[in-house]
């Protein structure tokens, strides 16, 4: 039996909030509030490297070689915005830069597992074969 609260059973995947009741996205929906930590593309790759440790602009850069240098300093000023993670510069010359997880940004950990568990599941079937369009 599901369990019940204030009359309602609990459903996975629907939390018992009122927030889930919505009829519209909003800036306060915790989902929506995920997806734009996470949003722009590289992001996710950003996140997982920073979830190994501490890196340096340079170290993130090398590990993403195909990412350019304009993007990630974009999507790391965004995760500085959202709180997800922490920019660290040290005096000296050459500036050293490192950037870490927050407690917030520690916690994006399992929500990337759950995505990418998700995706594994549910890749889409490449075109020609049976079922892919």
């Amino acid at each position: 039996m599901a369990h019940q609260t204030v009359g309602h059973p609990v459903r996975p995947g629907l939390p018992d909030d009122p927030r889930a009741g919505v009829t519209e996205p909003t800036p306060a929906c915790p989902v929506e509030i995920t997806l734009a930590a996470l949003h722009g593309r590289w992001t996710t790759l950003v996140v997982r490297e920073l979830l190994r440790g501490d890196r340096t602009f340079t170290e993130l850069r090398e590990a993403l070689p195909a990412l350019s240098d304009k993007v990630l300093s974009e999507r790391l000023a965004h995760l500085v915005r959202m709180g997800v993670i922490d920019r660290h510069r040290r005096a000296g010359w050459p500036p050293r830069v490192r950037y870490t997880l927050t407690a917030h940004g520690r916690d994006l950990g399992p929500v990337l597992q759950a995505l990418w568990d998700w995706g594994a599941r549910h890749r889409p079937l490449p075109p020609g074969e049976p079922g892919g369009s």
